[in-house]
Parts: C-alpha cells; structure tokens; sequence
C-alpha cells in the first residue's frame, strides 16, 4: 500500500504528482528543483547555491518521511551543463559519507522544469 509523502519544507509539486510515495519500506521522492519552500522563488545565485537548495529540499522530504541520507539508496540527478558538474558534485558530496553513499547517474539535459540548471531525485530504504 502506498503513502504519499508531502511536506510545507520543500516546494508544492508544480504538476500532478506528490513530492514522495511510501511504498513498505521504499521512499521514491520526485525530482526537486532549486526552489525555496518559504518564498516560492527559485534560488538562481549560481550552481552551488541551487545544488544546496534542491538537497535541502530532498532533505525536508526525507526528514517528514522520517528518514535521511543515510538512508538514501539511489539518486539522480539532471544538469543542463556538464560543465557544472564538479561544482554539484562538491555540494552534493557534503550531504553523504563516501563510504556509503548512495549509487548514482548525473545526466546532461537539454532543459529541466522552470529552466533551472540542476534537479535531484533520489530513492531511500528504511
């Protein structure tokens, strides 16, 4: 049986979708983008700061669904310039232990929602 996952710390879904589903033990979380929960604006100050923001996102829905990080078994995540990824790799990698992080891909797109330049999904396991 699923649960549906939402919280006020991380954006609305801009579409028909919920920010994570609940299915036993596996939380898949959709995809966040760099938008601030409190103001609805995105964050634009330059990759680091949106990369930030879209794992604090993650953060908020991992936190509601009683889990984090650690927890964290698969992540996603979708640029629109591979150029940037040394930058998104350097935030990304302070929210994990190295040793354990999860498995990943990171894929250049041609645009993403609200043409942000970084989105994040990720699947945990509790």
């Amino acid at each position: 049986m699923k649960k549906i996952i939402n919280t006020a710390n991380a954006p609305a879904p801009i579409g028909p979708y919920n920010q994570a589903v609940l299915i036993k033990d596996t939380l898949y979380i959709s995809g966040q983008i760099p938008m601030d929960p409190s103001s609805g604006e995105l964050v634009q100050s330059g990759i680091k700061d949106e990369t930030r923001q879209s794992m604090e996102n993650l953060k908020a829905i991992l936190t509601e669904a009683g889990m984090g990080f650690e927890q964290v078994v698969k992540s996603s995540i979708f640029i629109k310039d591979m150029n940037q990824f040394s930058q998104i790799n350097e935030v990304y990698a302070t929210y994990f232990d190295a040793d354990t992080a999860p498995a990943r891909e990171t894929v250049e797109v041609a645009n993403l929602p609200k043409f942000v330049n970084v989105e994040i999904s990720m699947i945990a396991v509790k």
